[in-house]
């Protein structure tokens, strides 16, 4: 029997557990609280909430603890039903239980519960008997929510929670807002918390360093390394891993190779995290026999040294030799974990290659890795993008926990592939499923709409958006709605739809109704719309040559010549697009 416990204690619980000779409550949380990280297997965990059911009042500090370990045990198992139970029956409540519950939902990436656990929180802070106000750690479990589901607007919002409350300078809190904004995309929003904190530590530098990192802003990463130095604060390993991630082409392998003397010479080298960092550098900037070289140099290649060579291969677009590694490392006793696979995932729906798709799918159900959301969403999107919606499908039906991410990738795919009635039932098995459905949603499902030609339906989901579900209807949404109309003709209508807007139309309003016009040959309208765009972006020639063609399809070839010669006039060319779909692994 293998046992997930390092004290004799808690061994002793674990196998006697069921047969009354049990150790007293608080010697069995004493002796967890060492081991407080370690995960219980279900039935393990089973037993000891039994047994904290059926005792009498333990000390509180114990019962903390007890819970804790149990919570993030059930969580990790998927179980967030016991796990919220767990924490609605907390005698004492604890910032630390909310928490690890706002982890358990981030990391499924449910962040309407992890902030419907947020606000809780905030709304206990008026009752004393209650109180569990939001922490430092609260705040950061809530902005790394917000990154991982890709919500910077949600983080704004919370950003403004958090000075509010004063904790704006806390250094937790600062390195959390910081790498949060970094991911998300404002790295001049990370920048300007960064200045705002009054002495930032080296976890500070380091996180505004991977956030340039993140961006490939390698010119900002070099000068703020140059300051932390200059400061008076001694550079990590983990600087060193955040600094050489933002080296992403071949005009920065010069200081790449600087950086990498310095970790020598300063003795950074000796950690596996630092080589696994240089190793996916040389690989990005093009330089492959140095990084096979340092990767040949590794005695005992860990995971993030696999996986640092491999995500490596797939910035630079070689699948091939990519995929020949990860088989040389599942081969060598390494299992990938969930982002590596979904790595590897996302590039077969880049390749749009079915076979790889498939052969990662094997391996993934094989590991059990195919429940992980990230899995299961990248695996989604390949088969959709290899051209297999019922393989895609199937992977949602087949998940036993379904969040509103997935719900969104199964609309989208079905959506794409033609399916949008299908996909409107999908939206109804949301509702009955107690999720409610947000914008994303909805841009999925107007889209579906538009590629199936279905206005009447469409005009419903629009309907229902604001009046069900009581949201806001943004920019893109309108977008789908105007396409709409203009596929059957109703450009008149489209228009005044376009003039009710409580937002100024931007070019994909505006371009759906001009594409509009070209289509049902309304000369009148494209010229007023056309003018729009012109206002809107100058520099842009396709819309003067859909202008043109509009023109040249009702024989206005005065008119047409006229736009034209603004064209070559005014110098705007219209870029060459390009496609292609591999087949047989070619």
């Amino acid at each position: 029997m293998k046992l997930f416990f390092c004290d004799s204690k808690i061994t002793i619980f674990s196998i006697h557990g069921m047969r009354g000779n049990l150790p007293p409550l608080a010697a069995v949380t004493a002796a967890a609280a060492n081991g407080a990280a370690v995960l219980l297997p279900l039935p393990h965990a089973k037993q000891l909430h039994a047994r904290l059911l059926v005792s009498g009042p333990a000390p509180p500090d114990h019962d903390l603890r007890l819970r804790l370990l149990l919570l993030r045990s059930y969580a990790a198992r998927g179980d967030l039903a016991t796990a919220a139970r767990l924490l609605d029956e907390a005698p004492p409540p604890s910032p630390l239980l909310h928490n690890a519950l706002i982890r358990a939902h981030a990391r499924r990436l449910d962040l309407r519960a992890a902030l419907a656990l947020f606000a809780r929180m905030r709304r206990s802070r008026s009752s004393a008997a209650t109180a569990t106000a939001p922490d430092a750690h609260t705040f950061a479990c809530v902005l790394r929510a917000c990154a991982d589901c890709s919500r910077p607007d949600v983080a704004r919002v919370v950003n403004g929670i958090v000075v509010c409350a004063g904790m704006s300078s806390h250094p937790v809190v600062g390195s959390a807002l910081v790498s949060a904004y970094a991911k998300l995309g404002p790295v001049g929003d990370a920048r300007r918390v960064f200045d705002g904190l009054p002495e930032p530590d080296l976890v500070l530098w380091n996180c505004m360093m991977s956030g340039y990192g993140y961006r490939g802003m390698w010119n900002d990463g070099l000068d703020l390394f140059s300051a932390m130095r200059k400061a008076g604060e001694r550079p990590d390993g983990y600087s060193m891993v955040s600094l050489v991630s933002s080296f992403w082409n071949r005009e920065a392998l010069a200081f790449g190779q600087a950086i990498h003397g310095m970790c020598i010479k300063g003795g950074y080298d000796s950690g596996h995290h630092v080589r696994s960092a240089l190793v996916s550098m040389y690989f990005r900037c093009g330089c492959m026999d140095s990084g096979h070289s340092l990767f040949g140099n590794l005695l005992d290649a860990d995971l993030v040294t696999w996986s640092s060579l491999i995500t490596g291969l797939l910035h630079i677009c070689k699948y091939e030799e990519s995929f020949g590694l990860f088989r040389q490392m599942c081969n060598s006793g390494r299992r990938p974990d969930s982002i590596l696979v979904a790595s590897l995932l996302s590039a077969c729906a880049s390749m749009v290659n079915i076979s790889y798709s498939k052969e990662i799918h094997c391996y993934a159900f094989r590991v059990g890795a195919h429940t992980d959301i990230r899995v299961s969403s990248s695996l989604m999107d390949a088969y959709s993008k290899c051209g297999f919606a019922d393989l895609a499908y199937g992977v949602f039906f087949q998940m036993p926990d379904k969040n509103l991410v997935m719900y969104n990738t199964v609309i989208s795919n079905l959506g794409s592939h033609g399916f949008a009635m299908k996909a409107i039932e999908v939206l109804d098995e949301m509702v009955s499923d107690k999720l409610k459905p947000d914008s994303v949603t909805f841009s999925a499902l107007l889209a579906a709409c538009c590629h199936a030609g279905l206005l009447e339906e469409g005009w419903k989901l629009f309907r229902r958006m604001r009046d069900e579900f009581n949201m806001a209807v943004k920019t893109e949404h309108y977008v789908y709605i105007v396409r709409l109309l203009a596929t059957f003709g109703q450009l008149k209508e489209a228009y005044g739809l376009i003039q009710t807007m409580p937002a100024p139309a931007d070019s994909g309003v505006w371009g759906a109704l001009l594409w509009g016009c070209c289509v049902h040959r309304d000369s009148s309208l494209g010229r007023i719309v056309a003018d729009k765009l012109f206002e809107l972006y100058p520099d842009k020639a396709s819309y003067r040559v859909m202008l043109s063609n509009l023109y040249a399809s009702q024989e206005m070839w005065w008119d047409a010549e006229e736009v034209r010669e603004e064209l070559w006039n005014e110098d705007v060319h219209k870029n060459t697009g390009i496609s292609w779909v591999g087949n047989a692994r070619k």
